[in-house]
């Protein structure tokens, strides 16, 4: 289980990251989203996230006794936790100005990045008492 955990996290930050990276504004205002004045830290993130995923994709794919160590499950945890309980607490409590459709698009993500975490820490503590 917790390989295909990585695998689908390695997909969902590929997928971002490029997204990210690209930034295409029309999609942005498509999608409810506010423009900032400059897409550089929108593509240095989707850089960064497109990373993330690129280290879980080679964890997925590490022979045993590889010299070559990707992201693993608790590194995961810990960014998706963190990312997307900022998001949430950002779409909570921060002053947004968002379209309905942009809201609907950042709790959508937030819950998909957050309930990832939460799946990924779920399955390494049963394995771990599983194993114990």
């Amino acid at each position: 289980m917790g390989s295909i955990l990585i695998a689908v996290d390695s997909v969902v930050n590929v997928l971002l990251g490029l997204l990210l990276l690209i930034f295409p504004p029309s999609l942005v205002e498509w999608l409810g989203l506010p423009l900032p004045s400059s897409a550089f830290y929108v593509r240095i993130l989707g850089a960064v996230i497109l990373g993330i995923g690129v280290a879980l994709a080679i964890e997925f794919r590490r022979e045993p006794g590889s010299s070559l160590v990707g992201l693993g499950t608790g590194g995961a945890v810990a960014i998706n936790l963190c990312g997307g309980g900022a998001l949430v607490a950002y779409l909570a409590f921060g002053d947004l100005s968002l379209s309905a459709e942009g809201k609907i698009v950042l709790w959508l993500l937030a819950a998909v990045v957050v309930g990832l975490g939460l799946v990924e820490l779920v399955a390494n503590l049963s394995g771990r008492r599983l194993s114990s």
